[in-house]
């Protein structure tokens, strides 16, 4: 991807801010919000959360019958587009969540099924504990001649090398879902009982006697777990947002005049009325480019009016250093005018646009106190000219490739429709040549076998290892310290403000009163100059793509971090280990992750280095992490 995100604030007077407010927060999400909840209760909606998949047409439908009602009319056109492009991305996001949660269901069940007690192991396999033991053993360095293979077979190492390669793919952590493949290919029973012993002891064969009560208790854990995602996944249906508190009172009036029917109900109440719900309207989603309009005056002011808004203008108050994009946006939308349309707006730097509000504190008229921002999506490819000339090729090849199919697919005579697109098409592929004046600057070349890995950790929050896979050696690595340099003493002073919030908030908690305390951007700021070293360290290695952790696997990630650093201190003693353990996460520096990827993910893009992302050890110092990241990932690529 090369597309980013920057964003503005629009000012304007009283009256415009009060007719927008008005339109977005009493027409259109109402208008999203009944759309939602007529969804929930489609006949079709358990078929397609079965599917993973909403048919656009119902949307659309749902959409036209209510446009008519007299709730919702009186809204410009793009509005409507905006709540039907929102609710398909709320409902893919949320079938997508939902098909996350069904998979970990279905996995943590099969677990629940194979989990045996070293007893029932014997049992089952007929035989003792020690062939068992044996298998697991004979398993792990099977897997482990497998990826020295692999590797001697994809890497062009030397033999000088070879005993360095394995040792360095033995310390590699062994993955479970090999084990649980394997598990389910294999027929012989003492197998099975081997792979289902490797998994409950972390992949490694030990001769200390199980203790069957702890056993208990982690499958009964198991179980809990299941329970509770499966009430999870019942409960998450999407839900609106309630901007005048009906559906609150509603609720408790409910819990205060009647008794629940089930305990499911009475959480079902619980939660309704310790949501917080949000006090702004849903976002108004601009997905063409023509449909903003720039102008200047005579001041020097950049200002932005929309399509379906009339004459309403709105002046750009934006950071210095993103400026220039705002500029570029006028200037493209110049030139085309001037041009007399013989550019196409298909390369416009920008791309779309969203206006949101940002909830703010304060007394008053909510257009008033809130701020009203406006979201750009721009190409980045479109800043260079070298850039724009990749994208032309991309459009035409595109282009040329839907007019053959469409021509293909009429075969006879088209009809008066079919005729329009594919003019249009012609037409696109017509302007499409006469690209926008921009800077020269030569397209990053980076070194496909070269990887940077970004490992991320409580303690360490970034570290990197820059991989060398065609020689299979480690050039370099880095640690949050080294990246961050004399800014390092900011990091230690953002862990300081996070536990003195904590502290407050904990004592508020007591209290029962307000815990909500802002926090300030020095986190963020923080996340900037670490990406931007991290993609700087990538630019002087020649790197071709930087390996990214999957967010969704930190929580296993700081976990296991801080169970190693317990049995570390408190060595065979279980009860203790678990109440350092919880105090340490207290006092731990405690950081956004996805915040960080994010910016190391935009600053990639900027710079045309690819993206990937992987699932990170939980065993190992940091750099092994990051640089088993890296191995994995280009393993995979090549695989």
């Amino acid at each position: 991807m090369s597309v980013i995100t920057i964003q503005c604030r629009l000012v304007a007077d009283e009256e415009t801010l009060r007719h927008l407010w008005t339109l977005m927060a009493e027409k259109n999400t109402p208008f999203a919000n009944e759309i939602l909840e007529q969804l929930a209760q489609h006949a079709e909606f358990e078929s397609w959360v079965k599917n993973s998949r909403v048919p656009a047409t119902v949307i659309k439908e749902l959409c036209d019958s209510l446009k008519n009602q007299e709730l919702f009319a009186g809204q410009p056109g793009r509005f409507y587009t905006s709540a039907t492009t929102l609710v398909t991305y709320i409902y893919k996001s949320w079938l997508a969540v939902n098909k996350r949660l069904q998979r970990k269901i279905e996995g943590k069940k099969q677990w629940l099924d194979m989990l045996r007690s070293d007893t029932e192991l014997e049992q089952e396999s007929n035989s003792n504990l020690e062939k068992i033991r044996a298998k697991a053993t004979e398993i792990l360095d099977s897997f482990a001649t497998r990826q020295i293979n692999q590797v001697n077979s994809k890497s062009k190492t030397s033999k000088n090398n070879k005993n360095k390669q394995e040792k360095e793919v033995k310390s590699l952590s062994i993955q479970s879902n090999i084990l649980f493949e394997t598990y389910r290919q294999t027929e012989d029973n003492l197998t099975k009982c081997a792979i289902v012993y490797l998994l409950k002891n972390n992949c490694e064969v030990n001769d200390v006697e199980e203790d069957i009560e702890e056993y208990e208790k982690n499958k009964r854990k198991k179980e809990i777990q299941i329970k509770r995602l499966e009430d999870q996944l019942k409960s998450r249906v999407p839900k609106g947002r309630d901007l005048t508190g009906e559906k609150w009172v509603e609720v408790l009036e409910k819990a205060v005049n009647s008794v629940p029917e089930s305990e499911n109900e009475a959480k079902s109440w619980q939660a309704s009325l310790l949501r917080k719900s949000s006090q702004i309207p849903f976002p108004v989603v601009y997905e063409t480019n023509e449909d903003i309009k720039w102008s200047i005056n005579e001041k020097g002011r950049i200002f932005v009016s929309f399509n379906g808004l009339g004459k309403l203008k709105f002046e750009i108050f934006c950071d210095k250093r993103h400026l220039h994009y705002f500029q570029r946006f006028l200037e493209d939308q110049d030139i085309k005018r001037q041009g007399k349309n013989q550019h196409s707006s298909s390369l416009f730097t920008l791309r779309s646009g969203r206006i949101s509000w940002l909830e703010q504190p304060g007394k008053g008229k909510p257009w008033n106190i809130n701020r009203l921002l406006l979201f750009c999506s721009i190409d980045t490819r479109m800043l260079t000219a070298e850039g724009t000339q990749q994208v032309i090729e991309e459009k035409i090849a595109d282009t040329q490739n839907k007019i053959a199919k469409a021509q293909e697919k009429c075969e006879g005579e088209l009809n008066p429709n079919q005729q329009a697109h594919i003019n249009r098409k012609k037409s696109t592929l017509a302007r499409i040549n006469t690209p926008f004046p921009r800077p020269s600057k030569p397209l990053y070349q980076g070194k496909s076998h070269i990887v940077v890995g970004v490992s991320l950790g409580l303690k360490a929050t970034a570290t990197i290892a820059v991989f060398d896979a065609m020689n299979n050696q480690v050039l370099a690595y880095r640690s949050t310290k080294q990246l961050l340099g004399d800014n390092y003493k900011l990091l230690n002073r953002q862990q300081q403000q996070k536990q003195r919030l904590s502290q407050q908030r904990h004592k508020s908690q007591k209290q029962f009163a307000s815990n909500s305390f802002g926090e300030s951007e020095l986190g963020q700021y923080v996340d900037r100059l670490l990406a931007k070293e991290i993609v700087a360290v990538a630019k002087n290695f020649g790197a071709g793509s930087i390996v990214l952790p999957k967010l969704g696997d930190m929580r296993e990630i700081i976990q296991s971090e801080v169970q190693a650093k317990a049995e570390k201190k408190i060595p065979g003693f279980i009860e203790l280990q678990k109440n350092y353990a919880k105090e340490y996460r207290k006092s731990a520096h405690n950081w956004s992750y996805g915040r960080l990827i994010e910016n190391i993910q935009s600053q990639a893009t900027k710079e045309g280095i690819e993206i990937e992302t992987g699932k990170q050890p939980t065993r190992g110092i940091p750099q092994e992490q990051a640089r088993d990241l890296a191995l994995f990932a280009y393993q995979c690529r090549i695989a």
